[in-house]
Protein backbone atom coordinates (compact mmCIF):
# COMPACT_ATOMS: atom_id res chain seq x y z
CA UNK A 1 0.00 0.00 0.00
CA UNK A 2 1.34 3.43 -0.89
CA UNK A 3 2.49 5.92 1.78
CA UNK A 4 0.04 8.51 0.40
CA UNK A 5 -2.83 6.12 1.02
CA UNK A 6 -1.67 5.39 4.55
CA UNK A 7 -1.36 9.08 5.46
CA UNK A 8 -5.11 9.74 5.14
CA UNK A 9 -6.97 6.50 5.80
CA UNK A 10 -10.72 6.33 5.47
CA UNK A 11 -11.84 4.77 8.74
CA UNK A 12 -15.35 3.43 9.10
CA UNK A 13 -17.31 3.60 12.33
CA UNK A 14 -20.55 1.92 13.26
CA UNK A 15 -22.91 2.06 16.25
CA UNK A 16 -26.65 1.56 16.55
CA UNK A 17 -28.84 2.91 19.35
CA UNK A 18 -30.35 -0.55 19.84
CA UNK A 19 -26.93 -1.85 20.90
CA UNK A 20 -27.42 0.25 24.02
CA UNK A 21 -30.86 -1.26 24.57
CA UNK A 22 -29.64 -4.84 24.96
CA UNK A 23 -31.15 -5.78 28.31
CA UNK A 24 -28.97 -7.96 30.55
CA UNK A 25 -30.94 -7.50 33.77
CA UNK A 26 -29.95 -6.45 37.26
CA UNK A 27 -27.96 -9.41 38.53
CA UNK A 28 -24.18 -9.31 38.86
CA UNK A 29 -23.18 -12.51 37.10
CA UNK A 30 -26.27 -14.38 38.32
CA UNK A 31 -29.90 -13.36 38.95
CA UNK A 32 -30.67 -11.75 42.29
CA UNK A 33 -31.66 -14.35 44.89
CA UNK A 34 -32.42 -13.25 48.49
CA UNK A 35 -32.22 -16.85 49.74
CA UNK A 36 -28.59 -16.99 48.61
CA UNK A 37 -27.70 -13.46 49.66
CA UNK A 38 -27.46 -12.28 46.05
CA UNK A 39 -28.70 -8.71 46.10
CA UNK A 40 -29.96 -6.97 42.98
CA UNK A 41 -27.46 -4.49 41.56
CA UNK A 42 -28.01 -1.50 39.34
CA UNK A 43 -26.73 -3.38 36.28
CA UNK A 44 -25.42 -6.73 35.07
CA UNK A 45 -21.69 -7.06 34.35
CA UNK A 46 -22.51 -7.09 30.64
CA UNK A 47 -24.61 -3.96 30.69
CA UNK A 48 -24.23 -1.90 27.50
CA UNK A 49 -23.24 1.16 29.56
CA UNK A 50 -19.45 1.08 28.96
CA UNK A 51 -19.96 0.81 25.20
CA UNK A 52 -22.63 3.49 25.16
CA UNK A 53 -20.25 5.81 27.00
CA UNK A 54 -17.53 5.00 24.46
CA UNK A 55 -19.89 5.91 21.61
CA UNK A 56 -20.82 9.18 23.29
CA UNK A 57 -17.24 10.27 23.93
CA UNK A 58 -16.48 9.57 20.27
CA UNK A 59 -19.36 11.85 19.30
CA UNK A 60 -17.93 14.80 21.24
CA UNK A 61 -14.31 14.10 20.27
CA UNK A 62 -12.24 15.44 17.39
CA UNK A 63 -12.47 11.99 15.79
CA UNK A 64 -16.17 12.24 14.97
CA UNK A 65 -15.74 14.18 11.74
CA UNK A 66 -12.75 12.07 10.68
CA UNK A 67 -14.81 8.86 10.61
CA UNK A 68 -17.02 7.44 7.88
CA UNK A 69 -20.25 6.66 9.70
CA UNK A 70 -22.01 3.49 8.60
CA UNK A 71 -25.33 1.90 9.52
CA UNK A 72 -25.92 -1.69 10.55
CA UNK A 73 -28.55 -4.05 9.26
CA UNK A 74 -29.35 -7.43 10.83
CA UNK A 75 -27.48 -10.54 9.80
CA UNK A 76 -29.79 -12.98 8.07
CA UNK A 77 -30.50 -16.43 9.45
CA UNK A 78 -28.81 -17.85 6.36
CA UNK A 79 -25.65 -15.92 7.20
CA UNK A 80 -25.78 -17.16 10.79
CA UNK A 81 -26.28 -20.77 9.65
CA UNK A 82 -22.82 -20.66 8.09
CA UNK A 83 -21.34 -20.48 11.60
CA UNK A 84 -24.08 -21.73 13.94
CA UNK A 85 -26.38 -24.74 14.04
CA UNK A 86 -30.01 -24.17 13.20
CA UNK A 87 -31.00 -25.47 16.66
CA UNK A 88 -28.91 -22.80 18.37
CA UNK A 89 -30.26 -19.99 16.19
CA UNK A 90 -33.86 -21.07 16.75
CA UNK A 91 -33.29 -21.39 20.50
CA UNK A 92 -32.05 -17.81 20.76
CA UNK A 93 -34.92 -16.51 18.63
CA UNK A 94 -37.61 -18.42 20.52
CA UNK A 95 -36.28 -17.39 23.93
CA UNK A 96 -36.14 -13.82 22.69
CA UNK A 97 -39.91 -13.88 22.16
CA UNK A 98 -40.60 -14.63 25.84
CA UNK A 99 -41.81 -11.76 28.03
CA UNK A 100 -38.67 -11.97 30.18
CA UNK A 101 -36.30 -13.09 27.43
CA UNK A 102 -33.83 -15.91 27.96
CA UNK A 103 -30.19 -16.85 28.53
CA UNK A 104 -27.31 -17.32 26.11
CA UNK A 105 -26.65 -20.80 27.46
CA UNK A 106 -24.67 -20.78 30.71
CA UNK A 107 -27.25 -19.46 33.18
CA UNK A 108 -25.33 -16.23 33.79
CA UNK A 109 -25.90 -14.51 30.48
CA UNK A 110 -29.47 -13.19 30.45
CA UNK A 111 -31.01 -11.20 27.65
CA UNK A 112 -34.35 -9.48 27.50
CA UNK A 113 -37.26 -9.71 25.12
CA UNK A 114 -36.03 -8.95 21.63
CA UNK A 115 -32.45 -9.77 22.57
CA UNK A 116 -31.91 -12.06 19.57
CA UNK A 117 -32.98 -9.26 17.22
CA UNK A 118 -30.34 -6.97 18.70
CA UNK A 119 -27.77 -9.78 18.55
CA UNK A 120 -28.53 -10.28 14.86
CA UNK A 121 -28.06 -6.54 14.39
CA UNK A 122 -24.72 -6.85 16.20
CA UNK A 123 -23.54 -9.63 13.89
CA UNK A 124 -24.88 -7.60 10.99
CA UNK A 125 -22.80 -4.63 12.12
CA UNK A 126 -19.65 -6.72 11.91
CA UNK A 127 -20.68 -7.92 8.46
CA UNK A 128 -21.46 -4.40 7.25
CA UNK A 129 -18.09 -3.05 8.34
CA UNK A 130 -16.40 -5.97 6.62
CA UNK A 131 -18.36 -5.26 3.44
CA UNK A 132 -17.31 -1.61 3.51
CA UNK A 133 -13.64 -2.53 3.92
CA UNK A 134 -13.66 -5.22 1.24
CA UNK A 135 -15.47 -3.00 -1.26
CA UNK A 136 -13.10 -0.09 -0.67
CA UNK A 137 -15.70 2.20 0.86
CA UNK A 138 -13.32 2.55 3.81
CA UNK A 139 -9.74 1.39 4.35
CA UNK A 140 -10.31 -0.05 7.81
CA UNK A 141 -13.08 0.21 10.35
CA UNK A 142 -14.39 -0.09 13.89
CA UNK A 143 -17.73 -1.78 14.54
CA UNK A 144 -18.76 -0.76 18.05
CA UNK A 145 -21.37 -3.49 18.40
CA UNK A 146 -23.27 -5.12 21.25
CA UNK A 147 -23.88 -7.82 22.47
CA UNK A 148 -20.41 -9.35 22.09
CA UNK A 149 -19.84 -12.62 20.29
CA UNK A 150 -16.52 -14.41 20.75
CA UNK A 151 -17.81 -16.95 23.32
CA UNK A 152 -20.67 -18.15 21.11
CA UNK A 153 -19.83 -21.59 19.75
CA UNK A 154 -21.39 -23.35 16.78
CA UNK A 155 -24.04 -25.07 18.90
CA UNK A 156 -24.45 -22.83 21.94
CA UNK A 157 -24.16 -19.32 23.33
CA UNK A 158 -21.99 -18.54 26.33
CA UNK A 159 -20.46 -15.70 28.30
CA UNK A 160 -22.91 -12.91 27.34
CA UNK A 161 -22.69 -13.93 23.64
CA UNK A 162 -25.62 -15.11 21.50
CA UNK A 163 -24.01 -15.16 18.03
CA UNK A 164 -20.35 -14.98 17.04
CA UNK A 165 -19.95 -11.59 15.39
CA UNK A 166 -16.31 -11.86 14.31
CA UNK A 167 -16.96 -15.28 12.80
CA UNK A 168 -20.01 -13.94 10.97
CA UNK A 169 -17.74 -11.27 9.46
CA UNK A 170 -15.08 -13.84 8.53
CA UNK A 171 -17.66 -16.15 6.97
CA UNK A 172 -19.08 -13.25 4.96
CA UNK A 173 -15.61 -12.43 3.64
CA UNK A 174 -14.97 -16.05 2.66
CA UNK A 175 -18.35 -17.09 1.31
CA UNK A 176 -19.77 -13.89 -0.15
CA UNK A 177 -16.62 -12.03 -1.17
CA UNK A 178 -14.45 -14.97 -2.16
CA UNK A 179 -11.49 -14.30 0.12
CA UNK A 180 -9.20 -17.26 0.64
CA UNK A 181 -7.75 -16.55 4.08
CA UNK A 182 -8.90 -14.52 7.08
CA UNK A 183 -7.14 -14.04 10.41
CA UNK A 184 -9.04 -13.30 13.63
CA UNK A 185 -6.96 -11.80 16.45
CA UNK A 186 -8.75 -11.68 19.81
CA UNK A 187 -7.26 -9.78 22.77
CA UNK A 188 -10.32 -9.80 25.01
CA UNK A 189 -9.18 -10.92 28.48
CA UNK A 190 -11.30 -14.06 28.16
CA UNK A 191 -10.51 -16.91 25.80
CA UNK A 192 -12.21 -16.73 22.41
CA UNK A 193 -13.56 -20.24 22.77
CA UNK A 194 -16.46 -19.72 20.39
CA UNK A 195 -14.27 -18.47 17.56
CA UNK A 196 -11.91 -21.39 18.18
CA UNK A 197 -14.80 -23.87 18.10
CA UNK A 198 -16.30 -22.55 14.86
CA UNK A 199 -13.05 -22.63 12.88
CA UNK A 200 -11.42 -25.61 14.64
CA UNK A 201 -11.14 -27.77 11.52
CA UNK A 202 -10.87 -25.03 8.88
CA UNK A 203 -7.54 -23.91 7.43
CA UNK A 204 -9.03 -20.80 5.82
CA UNK A 205 -9.15 -18.94 9.15
CA UNK A 206 -6.24 -18.43 11.54
CA UNK A 207 -7.65 -17.85 15.02
CA UNK A 208 -5.41 -16.20 17.62
CA UNK A 209 -6.49 -15.54 21.20
CA UNK A 210 -4.49 -13.62 23.81
CA UNK A 211 -6.21 -14.01 27.16
CA UNK A 212 -5.80 -14.39 30.90
CA UNK A 213 -5.09 -18.03 31.64
CA UNK A 214 -8.06 -19.92 33.08
CA UNK A 215 -10.24 -16.84 33.50
CA UNK A 216 -13.24 -17.76 31.33
CA UNK A 217 -13.92 -20.39 30.23
CA UNK A 218 -11.70 -22.13 32.76
CA UNK A 219 -11.32 -25.30 30.67
CA UNK A 220 -10.25 -23.90 27.29
CA UNK A 221 -7.59 -21.63 25.85
CA UNK A 222 -4.48 -23.75 26.36
CA UNK A 223 -1.49 -23.78 24.03
CA UNK A 224 -2.08 -27.44 23.17
CA UNK A 225 -5.36 -26.54 21.43
CA UNK A 226 -4.08 -26.07 17.88
CA UNK A 227 -7.03 -27.18 15.74
CA UNK A 228 -7.80 -30.51 14.09
CA UNK A 229 -8.03 -32.02 10.63
CA UNK A 230 -7.49 -29.37 7.95
CA UNK A 231 -7.45 -26.78 10.74
CA UNK A 232 -4.55 -28.30 12.65
CA UNK A 233 -1.99 -25.58 13.24
CA UNK A 234 -4.46 -22.78 12.51
CA UNK A 235 -5.54 -22.11 16.09
CA UNK A 236 -3.08 -20.23 18.30
CA UNK A 237 -3.73 -19.65 22.00
CA UNK A 238 -1.56 -17.26 23.99
CA UNK A 239 -2.67 -17.63 27.62
CA UNK A 240 -1.00 -15.14 29.95
CA UNK A 241 -0.74 -15.13 33.75
CA UNK A 242 -2.71 -12.63 35.88
CA UNK A 243 -0.94 -9.31 36.31
CA UNK A 244 0.39 -9.15 32.75
CA UNK A 245 0.37 -5.64 31.31
CA UNK A 246 1.62 -3.60 28.38
CA UNK A 247 5.10 -5.11 28.31
CA UNK A 248 3.88 -8.70 28.15
CA UNK A 249 1.02 -8.03 25.73
CA UNK A 250 3.17 -6.02 23.33
CA UNK A 251 5.87 -8.69 23.46
CA UNK A 252 3.25 -11.29 22.56
CA UNK A 253 1.87 -9.17 19.72
CA UNK A 254 5.25 -8.36 18.19
CA UNK A 255 6.96 -11.71 18.69
CA UNK A 256 4.14 -14.26 18.39
CA UNK A 257 1.06 -12.73 16.76
CA UNK A 258 2.81 -10.78 14.00
CA UNK A 259 5.07 -13.70 12.96
CA UNK A 260 2.01 -15.98 12.88
CA UNK A 261 0.17 -13.49 10.67
CA UNK A 262 3.20 -13.19 8.40
CA UNK A 263 3.36 -16.97 8.02
CA UNK A 264 -0.37 -17.19 7.27
CA UNK A 265 -0.53 -14.10 4.98
CA UNK A 266 -4.26 -13.30 5.36
CA UNK A 267 -6.41 -11.37 2.92
CA UNK A 268 -8.18 -9.70 5.85
CA UNK A 269 -7.46 -9.24 9.55
CA UNK A 270 -10.35 -9.06 12.02
CA UNK A 271 -9.56 -7.79 15.51
CA UNK A 272 -11.89 -8.84 18.33
CA UNK A 273 -11.15 -6.04 20.76
CA UNK A 274 -12.16 -6.32 24.39
CA UNK A 275 -11.09 -3.79 27.01
CA UNK A 276 -11.38 -6.16 29.94
CA UNK A 277 -7.60 -6.74 29.94
CA UNK A 278 -7.36 -3.13 31.11
CA UNK A 279 -6.21 -2.69 34.66
CA UNK A 280 -9.49 -1.27 35.99
CA UNK A 281 -11.77 -4.01 34.69
CA UNK A 282 -13.85 -6.03 37.20
CA UNK A 283 -13.77 -9.27 35.15
CA UNK A 284 -10.05 -9.43 34.46
CA UNK A 285 -6.82 -9.27 36.42
CA UNK A 286 -4.57 -7.79 33.77
CA UNK A 287 -2.82 -4.42 33.59
CA UNK A 288 -3.06 -3.11 30.03
CA UNK A 289 -3.43 0.67 29.71
CA UNK A 290 -4.61 2.99 26.96
CA UNK A 291 -1.01 3.35 25.77
CA UNK A 292 -0.76 -0.41 25.45
CA UNK A 293 -3.97 -0.63 23.42
CA UNK A 294 -2.73 2.19 21.19
CA UNK A 295 0.58 0.50 20.42
CA UNK A 296 -0.96 -2.94 19.92
CA UNK A 297 -3.49 -1.49 17.50
CA UNK A 298 -0.74 0.27 15.58
CA UNK A 299 1.13 -3.03 15.28
CA UNK A 300 -1.94 -4.65 13.72
CA UNK A 301 -2.51 -1.66 11.43
CA UNK A 302 1.07 -2.09 10.21
CA UNK A 303 0.56 -5.83 9.78
CA UNK A 304 -2.62 -5.28 7.78
CA UNK A 305 -0.85 -2.73 5.59
CA UNK A 306 1.98 -5.12 4.79
CA UNK A 307 0.01 -8.37 4.55
CA UNK A 308 -3.62 -7.62 3.67
CA UNK A 309 -3.55 -4.42 1.61
CA UNK A 310 -4.59 -2.53 4.72
CA UNK A 311 -7.79 -4.50 5.31
CA UNK A 312 -8.46 -4.44 9.06
CA UNK A 313 -11.88 -4.73 10.71
CA UNK A 314 -12.21 -4.13 14.46
CA UNK A 315 -15.26 -5.61 16.21
CA UNK A 316 -16.15 -4.92 19.81
CA UNK A 317 -16.17 -7.72 22.37
CA UNK A 318 -16.08 -7.14 26.14
CA UNK A 319 -14.99 -4.42 28.54
CA UNK A 320 -16.87 -3.81 31.77
CA UNK A 321 -15.42 -0.73 33.47
CA UNK A 322 -17.65 2.16 32.46
CA UNK A 323 -14.97 4.68 33.46
CA UNK A 324 -12.00 3.28 31.56
CA UNK A 325 -13.51 1.60 28.49
CA UNK A 326 -14.18 4.94 26.72
CA UNK A 327 -10.52 5.95 26.93
CA UNK A 328 -9.33 2.52 25.77
CA UNK A 329 -11.63 2.74 22.77
CA UNK A 330 -10.42 6.23 21.93
CA UNK A 331 -6.83 4.96 22.02
CA UNK A 332 -7.66 2.25 19.49
CA UNK A 333 -9.48 4.71 17.23
CA UNK A 334 -6.60 7.18 17.39
CA UNK A 335 -4.27 4.47 16.09
CA UNK A 336 -6.76 3.48 13.37
CA UNK A 337 -7.18 7.06 12.16
CA UNK A 338 -3.74 8.48 12.90
CA UNK A 339 -5.56 11.44 14.46
CA UNK A 340 -5.96 12.85 17.96
CA UNK A 341 -9.25 12.64 19.81
CA UNK A 342 -8.66 15.82 21.77
CA UNK A 343 -8.89 13.94 25.05
CA UNK A 344 -6.24 12.41 27.28
CA UNK A 345 -6.57 9.38 29.53
CA UNK A 346 -7.88 10.96 32.72
CA UNK A 347 -6.95 7.82 34.66
CA UNK A 348 -3.40 7.68 33.30
CA UNK A 349 -1.83 9.15 36.39
CA UNK A 350 -3.56 6.56 38.57
CA UNK A 351 -2.63 3.54 36.48
CA UNK A 352 0.91 4.60 35.53
CA UNK A 353 2.12 4.12 39.07
CA UNK A 354 0.91 0.52 39.08
CA UNK A 355 2.53 -0.59 35.82
CA UNK A 356 5.16 -3.32 35.98
CA UNK A 357 7.93 -2.62 33.47
CA UNK A 358 9.81 -5.86 33.90
CA UNK A 359 9.13 -9.52 33.17
CA UNK A 360 8.57 -12.24 35.71
CA UNK A 361 9.91 -15.72 35.04
CA UNK A 362 6.32 -16.97 34.86
CA UNK A 363 5.44 -14.49 32.11
CA UNK A 364 8.50 -15.47 30.08
CA UNK A 365 7.58 -19.13 30.41
CA UNK A 366 4.04 -18.50 29.18
CA UNK A 367 5.29 -16.54 26.16
CA UNK A 368 7.85 -19.17 25.22
CA UNK A 369 5.31 -21.99 25.55
CA UNK A 370 2.81 -20.28 23.25
CA UNK A 371 5.46 -19.63 20.60
CA UNK A 372 6.80 -23.18 20.70
CA UNK A 373 3.31 -24.72 20.50
CA UNK A 374 2.56 -22.84 17.28
CA UNK A 375 5.91 -22.71 15.51
CA UNK A 376 7.39 -26.00 16.75
CA UNK A 377 10.63 -24.37 17.83
CA UNK A 378 11.87 -21.89 20.40
CA UNK A 379 12.07 -18.14 19.84
CA UNK A 380 15.57 -16.70 20.27
CA UNK A 381 14.05 -13.34 21.25
CA UNK A 382 11.70 -14.76 23.87
CA UNK A 383 14.29 -17.21 25.18
CA UNK A 384 16.67 -14.29 25.78
CA UNK A 385 14.26 -12.40 28.05
CA UNK A 386 15.55 -11.95 31.59
CA UNK A 387 13.30 -11.83 34.68
CA UNK A 388 13.43 -8.48 36.43
CA UNK A 389 14.26 -6.58 33.23
CA UNK A 390 12.24 -5.18 30.33
CA UNK A 391 14.08 -7.56 27.99
CA UNK A 392 15.13 -4.83 25.58
CA UNK A 393 13.02 -4.13 22.50
CA UNK A 394 9.64 -5.86 22.35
Amino acid sequence: MSPDHLSTPKVGYLWDTLYGWHDTGTGGNAPANPAQGLQPVNRHFSSPEPKRRLHEIIQVSQLRDKLVHLSAKPASQDQLRLIHSNDHIESMIEQSKLPKGGDCGDGGSPFGQGGADIAMLSAGGAIEMTRAVLEGEVDRGYALINPPGHHAERDRGLGFCLFNNASAAASFALEEHGLEKVAIVDWDVHHGNGTQDIWWADDRVLTISLHQDRNFPVDTGFVEEVGAGKGEGYNLNIPLPPGSGNLVYETAINNIVIPALESFSPDLIILSTGYDAAMMDPLGRMMVTTEGYSRMTQALVNAADSLANGKLVVVQEGGYCQYYVPFCGLAVLESLTGAESGFTDEYGEIVDGQIRNSFTSEQIQYLCSAYEAHFGKSSPVLASLVPGTSGGEV
